[in-house]
């Protein structure tokens, strides 16, 4: 069985309930995804199966190693590969075609893996949510962190002391998002709330057993 798949994030909207209540909800490309690789535990030591996102990809982006896996496999230029644990193998083939229907349904829980938007350096306001200095009074320390450390003793910095960094670009799991509707013509499903990234960013989807 199957519990997962590479989606692509389409964009925010919003729908109402039948008591007229506004839901957030984020649209997902889920698939569909084509079978690139079987990994048995006789060869590979552990089951595994290798899928990719189908998509319209030159094949001048594709170097010619990663085109010899696919020819092997029989599989479109595809340019994202992802590999999903799964028990059982025996109805599974290389080159099949896997759809956002075979594998979710309304209502299902699921979750949804991603990179975050990038924000670039930030400070300990934005980054951690520090409430900051006083704004009058004379207060010249609006935005800054304050003391992060102690003078005589241990007169050092604290390992973990939350200042100012880099700030998004991670990956990230939201976890027990509900799917509310599925278009199974054009893959498409539709999930309460948001996930991770920018718009036209690759998610895997997996579906809680």
């Amino acid at each position: 069985m199957i519990g997962g798949l590479i989606g692509k994030k389409l964009g925010m909207s919003q729908m109402f309930s039948p008591e007229g209540k506004m839901i957030p909800v984020t649209v997902i490309q889920a698939g569909p995804c084509v079978v690139t690789q079987l990994k048995t535990a006789e060869k590979d030591g552990y089951k595994a199966l290798q899928m990719g996102l189908i998509e319209k990809v030159s094949p001048k982006r594709i170097n010619k190693c990663v085109q010899g896996h696919l020819n092997k496999a029989g599989s479109p230029p595809v340019r994202k590969l992802v590999e999903l644990p799964v028990g059982v193998l025996e109805n599974i083939k290389l080159g099949d075609k896997i759809t956002a229907g075979d594998v979710f349904k309304e209502n299902d829980v699921i979750d949804v893996t991603g990179i975050t938007k990038g924000k670039g350096f930030q400070g300990v306001v934005k980054r951690h949510g520090f409430h900051g200095g006083p704004k009058t009074h004379g207060s010249k320390t609006h935005r800054t962190p304050g003391s992060i450390g102690a003078s005589s003793y241990p007169s050092r910095v604290f390992k973990g002391q939350r200042m100012g960094g880099r700030m998004g670009g991670a990956q990230l799991t939201l976890k027990n998002l509900t799917i509310i509707q599925i278009d199974k013509e054009n893959n498409l499903i539709i999930v309460k709330g948001s996930v991770p990234g920018f718009n036209n960013t690759y998610l895997l989807i997996k579906k809680q057993l």
